[in-house]
């Protein structure tokens, strides 16, 4: 089982002199890890059948951390897209940091044409009701192309859960939990209403 390593933000990162420098600088979210993503990471490393040899997007990518699986999954190319640009500036570090090829664009993709890929990877996006309506008219069309799509989420409430098939569960954190909290994180395929 490869080993993913990552750089994570903690008390003495130095993450917030770089917050006080930027008056963009927004929520870190991509500076610690979600269940969701940890959990796609997971299957995706347990299950190269499903990534080797494909075109595979990593959508919200924050860290870059289900991109770097896929890349060791052996992918044939692996695309990390994140709107925020310190999600991508981290991005690109970690892959960097495990020695695989990944793309990083920042960019938001959502109401946009499905983007040229066999799978889209997606870590924890239903974290609000908005963004999960936006997700899923994108999931729609990209179904429309015959594109794959797997989330990884803890069970949040804007998951579109008739759309769903449950592919797996694994045990782990999620955002904000102490170190001491274990919840399952399931890996969903996503279907055709």
């Amino acid at each position: 089982m490869p080993e993913i390593r990552t750089h994570k933000a903690g008390p003495h990162s130095g993450l917030w002199r770089l917050a006080r420098a930027d008056e963009n600088f927004g929520a870190p979210y991509w500076a610690q890890y979600w269940g969701g993503g940890l959990a796609l990471a997971r299957h995706v490393l347990d299950h190269r059948n499903i990534i080797a040899g494909r075109d595979v997007i990593d959508l919200g990518c924050g860290s870059g951390l289900v991109a770097i699986a896929a890349a060791k999954a052996d992918a044939r190319g692996v695309t990390a897209i994140d709107c925020d640009p310190y999600a991508i500036a981290a991005a690109r570090l970690n892959a960097a940091a495990n020695s695989v090829a990944v793309v990083s664009i920042c960019e938001d993709i959502l109401d946009g044409d499905p983007p040229a890929a066999d799978l889209i990877l997606a870590g924890d996006l239903f974290y609000d009701p908005e963004l999960g309506e936006r997700v899923t008219a994108f999931f729609d069309r990209c179904l429309s192309a015959n594109i794959e799509i797997l989330i990884g989420d803890p069970g949040r409430a804007p998951l579109p859960r008739t759309r769903l098939k449950l592919l797996a569960e694994y045990p782990g954190p999620d955002f904000g939990d102490s170190a001491t909290v274990t919840r399952m994180n399931a890996v969903f395929s996503f279907g055709a209403a």
